[in-house]
């Protein structure tokens, strides 16, 4: 993952997602929001490979823990 630079579209890359605007903004409407008490990667609506991912960026990977943030921030 450290060849790609950090950014929206490529993290729904990673996830197996379409990236482009529009599915990344139809992703967001289908999806959101997100109850306050439930962690980004224990939403439903993601694979366990997906939620895993998401869990380990954001514990372990600085350079991704802020678009895992954004991301979060869409979602709610």
């Amino acid at each position: 993952m450290d060849t790609l630079s950090p950014s929206i579209e490529t993290l729904f890359e990673q996830l197996g997602l379409e990236a482009s605007e529009d599915a990344v903004d139809a992703f967001i409407a289908k999806n959101g929001p997100i109850p306050k008490d439930v962690l980004l990667w224990n939403a439903d609506f993601w694979t366990s490979a997906q939620a895993s991912l998401l869990k380990q960026l954001k514990e372990e990977d600085a350079e991704w823990s802020p678009v895992v943030d954004e991301l979060d921030l869409m979602l709610r």
